[in-house]
């Protein structure tokens, strides 16, 4: 399926492994300029080059910590105009929320909250005066199911959904639409790390873990990359302009409710 956005130039935050990698390489396929992201160049470039091996599209490397200061200027300057913005951060580490001192708290709002919308700010108004935009945010399935433990994640992302609620409204007149993907479990090294100390918690292997986490899922096996960055690429699409405001769980069927 033609996309309808070769030549279009994505921005994709945290893009280095994992899900915002997978959505790097996806729109990378369709024919997009694609600027990749990590907190350290030499991972950027070395990203960068195997996705554009891989696909033949042009893709810019831009090793910029996010949540400093200067870190969203530098990853926007790297192009002269952004018609795709895929959103995407590390969440807060797994603790008890009353683990969660003042400082911890503002760092988990700041990384999943107020520095994507910053980065909204910087290209919405661009993208309005061209009549072409898309923005995709990566938040999390406990946005919908929230879980003990990841309190400060499900809070700091279900502000953003909130926050840009409204904001995809008022925008999307111009074919600019904002949307939110909700990944459940999937085959990343962050699931791998979770497994690894659960495993050691409970003096069990991880492959039990594993299989245990499977069980829960209706699906019955953890999602691929590559499935979350192909709904990625369908929503920055050139077909997706009257999908809009929508938060997409994909999650195996492991969230039970309708809504």
């Amino acid at each position: 399926m033609d996309l309808g956005i070769a030549g279009r130039t994505a921005v994709v935050c945290a893009s280095t492994r994992g899900l915002g990698r997978a959505c790097a390489e996806e729109l990378a396929r369709a024919g997009c300029t694609v600027v990749v992201n990590g907190r350290e160049q030499a991972a950027a470039e070395k990203a960068a080059a195997e996705i554009a091996a891989a696909t033949g599209a042009e893709v810019i490397p831009v090793g910029a910590d996010l949540d400093t200061p200067d870190g969203p200027d530098r990853l926007l300057a790297a192009v002269a105009q952004v018609d795709v913005l895929v959103n995407n951060n590390a969440g807060p580490p797994f603790r008890d929320f009353r683990a969660i001192d003042e400082q911890a708290l503002l760092a988990g709002v700041r990384s999943n909250m107020a520095t994507p919308i910053r980065l909204v700010q910087a290209v919405v108004d661009g993208m309005v005066e061209r009549r072409f935009g898309r923005i995709v945010n990566i938040t999390s399935g406990s946005v919908k199911m929230p879980l003990a433990g990841l309190d400060l994640s499900s809070g700091a992302r279900a502000g953003l959904t909130g926050f840009l609620a409204g904001v995809a409204r008022s925008v999307a007149h111009a074919n600019v639409t904002i949307n939110f993907l909700l990944p459940g479990s999937f085959a990343t090294d962050r699931l791998a790390a979770g497994q690894k100390v659960a495993a050691e918690q409970q003096g069990v292997t991880v492959e039990e873990i594993a299989a245990d986490g499977r069980a829960t899922i209706p699906a019955r096996r953890f999602g691929e990359p590559a499935e979350f960055g192909a709904a990625c690429a369908f929503l920055c699409s050139a077909q997706a302009g009257f999908i809009t405001g929508q938060s997409l769980l994909i999650d195996g069927g492991a969230y039970p409710g309708v809504l």
